[in-house]
């Protein structure tokens, strides 16, 4: 249940994305850059103070369960982020379209990944109820639960103030 009122269109919208996952061969693990809340170099903005409350509603819920915290990472939130903000430019349909080119370009950079899945939502909600949203879809939850252990968060806004939420998982 949402503790928040929801529209039918939010819920709708949230549902119709489509679950995806890609198995990908692993590699050698390199390297990777984590993004740290207290680097200068990473930015301070209202967009990125939501995607970390976000992550932390998705690990307080993930710890319920009794699953490690996911971490977040800056090539996968790169690869979020450019995805919602091409929603909200409608460069690309609200949805996962995109999605193996993103997990391949992320695999890349990672030097591998596992297992890969992707949540999206839409609307002007805020952090609590996009992860509730996304908690009341079962593909959406199976994703949250899943076997991942870095994620990135995207949060791009159309011209009329509409929010694109992003929200990719790897177990690397």
């Amino acid at each position: 249940m949402l503790n928040n009122p929801v529209n039918m269109k939010q819920i709708f919208s949230v549902t119709l994305a489509l679950l995806s996952f890609i198995l990908v061969e692993a590699r050698p693990v390199p390297k990777v850059q984590y993004i740290d809340p207290q680097d200068t170099n990473v930015s301070n903005s209202p967009d990125t103070k939501m995607a970390n409350d976000i992550l932390s509603y998705v690990n307080a819920y993930r710890q319920k369960k009794g699953l490690p915290a996911l971490t977040m990472n800056a090539v996968i939130t790169a690869q979020a982020q450019q995805h919602s903000e091409n929603m909200a430019a409608h460069k690309t349909a609200f949805g996962h379209n995109g999605f193996q080119g993103r997990m391949s370009r992320i695999s890349s950079q990672l030097g591998g990944a596992n297992a890969t899945a992707e949540n999206v939502a839409f609307g002007n909600m805020d952090a609590k109820q996009v992860v509730d949203t996304w908690l009341t879809s079962p593909g959406h939850k199976r994703n949250i639960e899943g076997p991942y252990n870095l994620t990135g968060i995207g949060i791009a806004s159309d011209g009329k103030g509409n929010l694109y939420f992003t929200q990719i998982f790897i177990a690397h």
